[in-house]
């Protein structure tokens, strides 16, 4: 399963993560019940991370806050306080680089082919930053899942607040970023480890023809330890946040909608057809995998180290929430058919996943010290027209095009690990909670691995280390207003929404 772009114009950024600990020092709320006392950073003590498939920020926030209502559609209307955001102006929709301008998809073109979102063909239709190449290169072609023909130059659309309701209603009243990029160019299982460990590097074995060059991963390839891999397995060495959660003492886990197993055969579990342990990055890890899919010994056993070794399925984290047993850290995966990946699932699916879930959430009694993170793993190839900082070059002339064939990805630095060029595709990026500042849109360079960066400092940990790219990971503080709550807990600020339009529920906020 595949998982996946503006001129070459590089700002002087800062990409040094700001010290949370100088922000917020002085927000340590009392005691609780379970693993929520240990002292935080920040007055955050639950975080909640949902990770989503394969969509670049112009696909989803391009004509954003600027919907076209078409009668017979969910409406969106901006505040009009909204601020703007590096979209799709009127000349990249006019007179844009590409053969093909960018256009917008319908609500009812919601379910669309797979587009191609491999590390190097990204690279090539970056072409050194003139963003001339994506259609003719990326769309995908074809017949959908449905029979139907793939949309010509298919990477070039776009949906709006008609189709992506809830996400532009989640930006009008939270926090989100215009500034947030794919650590590398690639594909989901790159993602997905750089979200647990800033890093793919560490393979084993260190080459597999066309998934792992120089010790690399760059493409999708399966866990070595987990029973319902079915592909070529790798293992990863080194560290993850999971490890680091551990020596701390926070509680934490993985919940993903389709891991529950159907059945065992010989020792072994069984999945679902639908299963994909792409969306299980901690099963590439021998010290968080559970390759058994075994279940929680007890429902106050979720977070901690038992026979699941922090690996659930969705119902084991319902079950702790029910129970006043929320993990500090949660990283929530929807079934394939709700992660809003193309072709096996759709913006409107995905959308009642996230609405569904973030409405019990901010219902429940954890809501005044959390803070939800929707992020998605990469882009698919869908267009965007900003270009990251390349803070990690890669000279492998087998895979890098990103400047062309001789300058490739920048040259790398001795003993710089290749094959992560990046940052990669700019990608959406939310934030909800009580805390998070209301209709602002932060414009500071940040990463997968800052999420990675946030829940080090939040808890102390520490950092991965090995040229992990947590330690150069832009900070996602200034997405937060902390001092409008001096006693360190949120207030009951929460958004209702309909899962099937995406408007507030009642019309109210």
């Amino acid at each position: 399963m595949k998982r996946n772009f503006v001129f070459l114009t590089f700002a002087c950024v800062s990409l040094l993560a700001i010290p949370v600990k100088s922000i917020a020092q002085q927000y340590r709320p009392g005691p609780e019940p379970g693993n929520s006392s240990l002292a935080t950073t920040t007055p955050i003590k639950h975080l909640v991370v949902i990770f989503d498939e394969n969509i670049s920020f112009d696909h989803y926030f391009g004509a954003y806050p600027n919907a076209a209502n078409p009668p017979g559609e969910p409406s969106f209307q901006a505040s009009p306080n909204t601020p703007t955001v590096n979209g799709l102006t009127a000349t990249l929709l006019k007179d844009n680089p590409d053969a093909v301008a960018p256009f917008r998809l319908d609500r009812s073109e919601a379910v669309t082919c797979d587009n191609d979102n491999h590390y190097t063909d990204e690279q090539k239709a970056y072409d050194g930053g003139l963003i001339d190449q994506v259609s003719e290169l990326l769309s995908a072609t074809g017949v959908s899942t449905t029979g139907a023909e793939c949309t010509p130059n298919l990477a070039m659309g776009y949906y709006d607040g008609n189709t992506v309701t809830a996400l532009w209603n989640y930006a009008q009243h939270y926090a989100m970023s215009d500034d947030f990029f794919g650590t590398n160019f690639g594909t989901t299982v790159m993602g997905h480890l750089n979200l647990i460990s800033g890093q793919t590097h560490g393979a084993v074995p260190a080459t597999v023809s066309g998934k792992v060059a120089n010790g690399s991963v760059i493409a999708n390839i399966d866990a070595t330890d987990d029973d319902c891999s079915t592909g070529t397995t790798i293992m990863m060495t080194g560290k993850n946040i999971g490890d680091l959660l551990n020596a701390r003492g926070v509680t934490w886990g993985w919940f993903y909608g389709d891991w529950t197993p159907t059945g065992n055969s010989g020792g072994k579990a069984q999945c679902t057809s639908q299963y994909d342990d792409h969306y299980a990055p901690f099963q590439y890890y021998a010290s968080t995998a559970n390759p058994h899919h075994l279940p929680p010994s007890s429902v106050r056993a979720i977070g901690y180290t038992d026979q699941a070794n922090h690996q659930y399925a969705l119902t084991d984290f319902w079950n702790a929430v029910a129970a006043g047993n929320l993990p500090a850290v949660s990283f929530l995966k929807a079934p394939a058919n709700e992660t809003g990946h193309p072709s096996t699932s759709s913006p409107l699916a995905e959308q009642t996943f996230l609405v569904d879930t973030i409405n019990r959430l901010q219902q429940s009694t954890q809501w005044k010290d959390m803070a939800i993170l929707i992020a998605w793993d990469d882009s698919d190839g869908w267009y965007d027209h900003v270009l990251a900082p390349i803070v990690s070059r890669s000279n492998d002339p087998g895979n890098d095009a990103l400047l062309g064939s001789t300058g490739l990805c920048g040259t790398a630095k001795a003993g710089a690990y290749l094959d992560r060029c990046g940052y990669g595709p700019r990608l959406p990026f939310l934030v909800i909670s009580p805390f998070a500042k209301e209709n602002f849109v932060a414009h500071s360079v940040a990463d997968q691995t800052s999420i990675t960066r946030f829940i080090e400092d939040n808890w102390q940990l520490g950092q991965i280390g090995d040229q992990s790219f947590d330690a150069v990971a832009g900070s996602i503080v200034n997405m937060f207003d902390f001092s409008a709550y001096p006693d360190g807990r949120g207030s009951d600020r929460t958004l209702i929404l309909d899962p099937d339009t995406g408007e507030p529920q009642d019309g109210r906020w």
